[in-house]
């Protein structure tokens, strides 16, 4: 009930962001279809590809003009939308994917394939769709890997290890590949090829899925650790040569990676035994702990998180409840039900949908978090239709 009062807010990412994002609207966008006006919805999804760059690059989101009020000097304006600013982090490359399922699921929950026809600045929201795969597999392919890059983060995270320009690709840059981007890639050519209706368009995705799949499992699964490889640099890494980075447990990207189908039950069972031990040798308060162990700083520019900070190690329930949805969809719904009540339960403690959490369990940053909102609201949807399948 409480994330679906939320809802009815509107679309902006939480309090104290005025901005829609693609990779935040695709995490609540369902719940939002049965709580606002779904007309609303499809001009807040058109909106995004009047800022499709002419290179087919998508952008992070946009905000109002008048509400833009931060230090950005890369800013992105449209003729055709004049009221609003766009933005981006290019250190990401789950932009143009994340919409592709934003769309995706607003056509399964309204059946409205029409906005797949709609026109925006000469092109169907199809073809943009297709001209933003484009952009990914011309700059962000690795033809050596047969994968997609970006820069040098924390998992899933907006924050380049090595400062800098912090969210944006510097001279500091680190190019590499991780198992987050190319999940969210996979989950996108699946959504693309249910989208599609010329075969030789279904072809290519299929293609192309069954290609990332097999290099996923080929360079990035680690399968005497079980466990994915954190990155593969294309020229050098940004830590010292004595630093083990495949110490460390990628909570988020592996349970995108879930959803997209690269585990079998027998290594989820695996994975999930070694994300509950992290959360005990941690202290964090719940499955949502980003990475384990935490980069120590000395490894890290002097302006990016510490230990246990932020995407370094802090609690995202905006992660944490998408392994719950996971482990319910592949029968672990004993295990499901058991991590999902710490989450639950600071909702209601600290009346709110934040961000993210301390290991002391201290909520942080936006209190309206539409991301934590619409993961912990669809968890319990699929706790329910499981009840009521097995009565």
């Amino acid at each position: 009930k409480m994330a679906r009062e939320l809802m009815k807010k509107g679309f902006y990412a939480g309090s104290g962001y005025q901005m829609v994002w693609a990779r935040d609207l695709n995490t609540f966008i369902e719940l939002s279809c049965d709580e606002y006006d779904v007309d609303v919805i499809r001009e807040n999804l058109l909106m995004f590809f009047h800022f499709q760059q002419v290179n087919g690059e998508l952008l992070d989101g946009y905000v109002p003009r008048e509400a833009f009020d931060w230090d950005d000097p890369h800013t992105y304006e449209s003729t055709t939308a004049p009221g609003h600013l766009g933005f981006k982090n290019t250190v990401e490359t789950d932009q143009e994917t994340s919409l592709i399922q934003a769309i995706a699921k607003y056509v399964l929950k309204t059946n409205d394939r029409s906005i797949l026809e709609e026109k925006v600045v000469g092109k169907t929201v199809y073809q943009r769709l297709v001209i933003a795969l484009d952009y990914l597999q011309r700059e962000r392919y690795s033809e050596k890997y047969g994968l997609f890059t970006g820069a040098t983060t924390f998992d899933w995270g907006d924050v380049q290890v090595e400062g800098g320009a912090v969210v944006d690709i510097d001279e500091n840059t680190h190019w590499s590949i991780d198992i987050y981007d190319n999940a969210m890639l996979l989950i996108a050519l699946k959504d693309m090829m249910n989208l599609a209706r010329d075969p030789e368009d279904l072809k290519r995705w299929k293609r192309l899925h069954s290609t990332i799949r097999a290099n996923v499992r080929k360079y990035l699964w680690d399968a005497e650790q079980n466990k994915f490889i954190p990155h593969i640099y294309l020229d050098g890494s940004p830590f010292p040569h004595d630093f083990d980075e495949n110490a460390i447990h990628y909570h988020g990207g592996t349970a995108v990676a879930i959803e997209a189908g690269l585990l079998s039950n027998q290594e989820i069972a695996a994975v999930l035994q070694q994300m509950k031990k992290n959360v005990e040798l941690s202290g964090a308060p719940s499955i949502g702990l980003t990475v384990y162990p935490p980069y120590p700083k000395e490894v890290l520019a002097k302006n990016v998180s510490a230990p246990y900070q932020y995407q370094n190690g802090g609690d995202w329930t905006w992660f944490g409840g998408r392994m719950i949805q996971q482990l319910i969809a592949y029968g672990f719904v004993a295990e499901a039900y058991e991590l999902a009540h710490p989450m639950y339960a600071r909702v209601l403690k600290n009346d709110g949908f934040f961000e993210w959490y301390t290991k002391e369990g201290a909520p942080q940053g936006s209190a309206e978090f539409k991301g934590s909102a619409g993961v912990l609201a669809k968890s319990i949807s699929m706790f329910q239709e499981w009840a009521r399948e097995n009565k």
